[in-house]
């Protein structure tokens, strides 16, 4: 392989659109060659951004295509470990859109088909790509706060009136602690390299999903509280509460699309000091990442083993919830 990845996307979710189709035609060692999607009417606005984009009729036949090495994977969640499994199958690494799995087990049969095939299977947790995340890593461990205390988090949007969305059913392992709990548990685990215990939650249930999952957990070092929600004010927050500071990330989910990414860093209450990350690019810094890793075989910043550990945490928030 030249240190081009060729890529191809199955299924023409609105996320591959905005977002991910976008970042692999920006990235600098990608090419978006092929989108598989059995809906004629939803290739236009890829063909748009890639006019030379090649267009299958079936998530098999762009597996088969000779011409793709990487697919980009945006379906519903539970089609993830299936088509996963499929493209390494076929030789093809694979970036999954998370939840990668329902269930942390699942991820043992990737990890030994990525082990079995020799390629790079990962799930796209776009924000250990970004610049701000390890910043907040570096002043944690380096001791700027203190000894961390409590880390809190939130992550909410409203989509009640968006009837339609596949997040919002459970057979296509929809919810808001799958959607986005990922992010409140796994940037945590990121920056302080700690795992959770003692995890329990509070769910308010709607048409068989949750809507609103409050999280409690101990990790050896602390204390933790968030929660996120598919039915509330549009907000992200994470703080790092130290003996000696705090920590506060002002848009650590979605930057650029939420707010700018920035990192406060206070002290004595009073003297602030905030770095800001204002043109970063996530998503395209996550297609570089793989496809480095994918051509040259360098560590890939998030592997398999570091989502299988936020799942077991999200299968233990479900495990040990009660209804509010």
């Amino acid at each position: 392989m030249s240190n081009t990845v060729n890529w191809g996307i199955l299924g023409a979710a609105n996320f591959a659109l905005n977002h991910m189709g976008p970042a692999i035609h920006a990235a600098n060692n990608a090419k978006l060659v092929a989108l598989a999607t059995g809906s004629k009417h939803k290739d236009a606005p890829f063909q748009a951004l890639c006019p030379d984009l090649k267009i299958h009729d079936s998530y098999d036949a762009l597996l088969a295509d000779p011409d793709i090495d990487a697919v980009y994977i945006p379906l519903p969640n539970h089609l993830h470990v299936e088509w996963s499994l499929k493209a390494l199958e076929a030789g093809k690494h694979v970036l999954c859109e998370k939840p990668m799995t329902l269930q942390a087990g699942e991820f043992d049969t990737l990890i030994d088909a990525r082990d079995q095939t020799g390629l790079l299977a990962a799930e796209a947790f776009m924000i250990v790509h970004h610049p701000q995340w390890h910043y907040v890593r570096e002043l944690i461990q380096s001791g700027e706060i203190g000894r961390l205390v409590h880390v809190s988090g939130i992550f909410a949007f409203d989509s009640r009136e968006d009837v339609e969305n596949i997040r919002h059913r459970p057979e296509t392992g929809g919810g808001a602690l799958r959607d986005i709990g990922v992010y409140v548990l796994g940037s945590t685990r990121f920056v302080t390299g700690e795992e959770p215990q003692d995890i329990s939650s509070r769910i308010r249930w709607e048409n068989d999903v949750d809507a609103f999952t409050d999280i409690q957990a101990s990790f050896p070092g602390f204390t933790y509280s968030a929660y996120v929600t598919t039915r509330l004010n549009l907000f992200q927050e994470m703080t790092f509460h130290g003996e000696g500071g705090l920590i506060r990330v002002t848009a650590p989910f979605n930057p650029r699309i939420y707010g700018e990414a920035s990192v406060e860093l206070h002290k004595d209450g009073r003297d602030v000091s905030r770095r800001r990350f204002p043109i970063i690019d996530q998503y395209k810094l996550q297609v570089e990442a793989f496809g480095d890793s994918a051509t040259t075989g360098s560590q890939y910043p998030c592997p398999l083993e570091f989502s299988k550990e936020t799942q077991v945490a999200i299968d233990q928030a479900f495990d040990n919830s009660r209804d509010i």
